[in-house]
């Protein structure tokens, strides 16, 4: 069994550490370590680190990476034109690419981790209330603040050897590194702190720069999504049908969801994705629950009856861009490209895993937060590097 999958403090078999029993539901038939862990590349000073991919086969080259990567594109290319007809045809097409909005430059973050093999998505849900009135607010308990926050981390890859979605707590205890605040203009050293923080502190850029320097993992393509985009979407599809095995109930997020099957619309969704305080696991509860979510969405997206009605389809594609932020590198066949992959990883056909955890009540000087087990951690990452089956 893989090595990060069957033991204590791992949820991805859903044994709780606490010996509490998680929440378990089904998607019913179709209808802390300060600094970058050992062996890890060192962020060291910019210049280090290599700017881009490395060299490959000259032209005639027989590597079968080369092969294999001609194999994706072509699919990629069958899958953007197949949605484009399914959508409408060009003009839809030109519509949706043309409302991107490609904020974020991956180019511009200096030095970074060197590049390597398959393509690594970072999946980021915001809690940007942007696009909410103050009614939507008090109706999705998102309450008040401003600005934004993480609420899910998930690190994707796809390569030669399928798609693994992995999920990354927010509480995770890791090292933010240098930064410059970008409203004060003051600059602050590399230092301990939640992931969550690296957001909140410096935005996509810092938390791009934060999960590769704890992890090793470069990051080819960035994409975050905000409540209001989050629930349109949900909406569009004509909601998400869950089976849960006891009542949901959180006064926090809003969740107030029976025990059994059940379609939950948009604001039911967000409420339970959001919620915790329920899970004996806490951060690592919600992640896990997070990804079954996203499994059920992603089949009922996917399906025949959705695709082929541009009643759902066409609401479900505005609404997804309404809040959606991309990095400037980022086109609409990458995004659909990154939607084939979740879909992979969520419906069988790839791996969804979750960081190991060697202490998820780790006491900080900002609070409980997760710490990573750093041996099997290193050993998944390295996985993750080289483009192998995590195993």
């Amino acid at each position: 069994m893989s090595d990060w999958t069957d033991r204590p403090g791992d949820y991805r078999t859903g044994q709780d550490p606490t010996g509490a029993p998680p929440l378990s539901f089904r998607v019913p038939p179709p209808s802390t370590r300060t600094a970058p862990l050992p062996g890890m590349p060192s962020p060291a000073a910019p210049g280090r680190y290599d700017s881009g991919p490395g060299p490959r086969g000259g032209r005639g080259s027989r590597n079968p990476r080369r092969r294999a990567g001609r194999g994706r594109r072509y699919l990629r290319n069958a899958v953007v034109l197949s949605s484009v007809l399914v959508l409408g045809g060009a003009g839809t097409y030109v519509w949706a690419d043309t409302r991107l909005n490609q904020e974020v430059d991956l180019g511009a973050l200096g030095a970074r981790v060197p590049a390597g093999e398959g393509t690594n998505y970072l999946v980021v849900g915001s809690d940007s209330r942007e696009g909410l009135s103050e009614q939507d607010r008090k109706d999705l308990n998102t309450g008040s603040a401003e600005g934004r926050r993480t609420d899910s981390v998930i690190l994707l890859h796809t390569g030669a050897n399928g798609t693994t979605m992995l999920s990354l707590p927010r509480d995770s205890w890791v090292t933010l590194p240098p930064y410059v605040d970008p409203d004060t203009g003051r600059s602050y050293r590399a230092a301990p702190d939640k992931l969550n923080a690296a957001f909140s502190l410096g935005g996509p850029d810092l938390l791009v720069r934060t999960v590769e320097r704890n992890t090793g993992v470069r990051i080819d393509h960035y994409a975050e999504i905000g409540f209001a985009g989050f629930v349109g979407v949900v909406d569009a599809v004509g909601g998400v049908d869950l089976c849960l095995d006891r009542p949901v109930r959180d006064k926090d997020s809003g969740a107030n969801l029976p025990a059994g099957c059940q379609t939950l619309d948009g604001a039911e969704a967000l409420a339970f994705v959001r919620q915790r305080k329920q899970e004996a696991r806490g951060d690592l509860g919600r992640t896990r629950n997070q990804q079954r979510f996203l499994a059920a969405l992603a089949r009922k997206a996917a399906t025949p009856s959705t695709l082929a009605d541009p009643s759902k389809s066409l609401p479900t594609l505005r609404a997804g861009l309404d809040t959606l932020i991309v990095d400037d590198g980022t086109e609409l066949p990458d995004l659909m490209a990154l939607f084939e992959a979740m879909r992979k990883a969520t419906g069988g056909g790839g791996r969804q895993l979750n960081v190991p955890v060697a202490d998820p009540d780790l006491r900080t000087p900002k609070g409980s937060a997760v710490k990573w087990d750093e041996r099997r951690a290193r050993a998944l990452f390295a996985a993750l590097r080289e483009d192998r089956s995590p195993r």
